[in-house]
């Protein structure tokens, strides 16, 4: 959902070519992650509507250990504890500093039954104890290594353990972000997506992600879509949430502001237009499409 900010700026064209929009799990690890800090409570409010699927998918009907893989600021793992059985315990684990710093700060009277530690998952020792469920909300979409990433997990899964895992379908099903990425295109240069590389629609091909799971051990793989609005900045106007969407959302709004005034200005008007044909209830909800993918550890 963050995109990277190479840029190159090509003198008296008027534009800018925008050299990519994958972020790595090292740029996470650093400014990448502050950057989603400091805009978390609207983004949470934002994408809550996915944890209710997320969770349900992870068939929580006794008490276990579950990991919130790629967890952020914790709100998605906090949802996860809420919602399980009595005697779970909850692990959320982060490449970011940051994000794990602000995450363990909500912990209140859960102590003992949820934690937040950094980890990069595809050099992350294994737990003490395997668990039960792995679990991530967009969080598996950024690996530098997936493969090495993924094979780590199946080995942090226990026999008989499931996992759920949500990323975002196609662009042009996610209607905020495809606005947002048209708006900049009307004053900047951008290639196609480079759906190898890390990125939030990296496994909207659900073929590729189900191929990868299978050929590291997991079994059983399933993909479900879920399918519904998103209120944009938690709920906002639409020139908030124009706003918001091109702060937040990604890098684009740096790659605006660098680029000069006009053309920022130029693109939150056109994006406060595109938002404005989908106000709800005075406020900006768009449709959006994520995949669930659901599978097992048979061994």
């Amino acid at each position: 959902m963050i995109l990277s900010p190479a840029v190159l700026f090509e003198g008296g064209s008027g534009r800018t070519n925008f050299m990519s929009e994958n972020t790595s799990a090292s740029e996470w690890a650093n400014a990448r992650g502050e950057k989603w800090l400091a805009q978390l409570a609207g983004m949470e409010a934002m994408i809550n509507p996915v944890n209710e699927p997320l969770i349900r998918a992870l068939h929580l009907d006794a008490a276990c250990r579950i990991v919130d893989i790629g967890c952020g600021g914790g709100g998605a793992t906090l949802d996860i504890l809420r919602q399980s059985p009595a005697g779970t315990v909850v692990h959320g684990v982060d490449i970011s500093p940051a994000l794990i710093e602000f995450a363990r700060t909500r912990i209140q009277s859960d102590r003992g039954a949820i934690a937040f530690d950094m980890a990069d998952m595809a050099t992350a020792p294994l737990p003490n104890e395997p668990y039960d469920r792995l679990a991530s909300r967009f969080g598996i979409m950024f690996f530098d290594d997936p493969r090495a990433a993924f094979g780590n997990l199946f080995r942090w899964l226990g026999p008989s353990g499931r996992f759920a895992f949500a990323v975002w379908g196609r662009l042009s099903e996610n209607h905020w972000m495809a606005a947002t990425r048209e708006v900049v295109a009307e004053v900047m240069d951008l290639p196609s997506l480079d759906s190898e590389a890390p990125g939030p629609f990296r496994y909207c091909d659900p073929e590729k992600l189900i191929r990868l799971l299978a050929s590291v051990g997991f079994s059983e793989i399933q993909v479900d879509d879920w399918r519904g609005a998103l209120p944009i900045g938690g709920g906002l106007k639409a020139d908030e949430a124009a706003a918001f969407a091109l702060s937040a959302v990604s890098s684009l709004g740096e790659l605006l502001a660098e680029a000069g005034g006009e053309l920022v200005t130029h693109a939150r008007q056109s994006l406060t237009e595109r938002f404005s044909r989908n106000l709800r209830d005075g406020v900006v909800q768009m449709d959006a499409c994520v995949h669930i993918f659901t599978g097992v550890r048979l061994e």
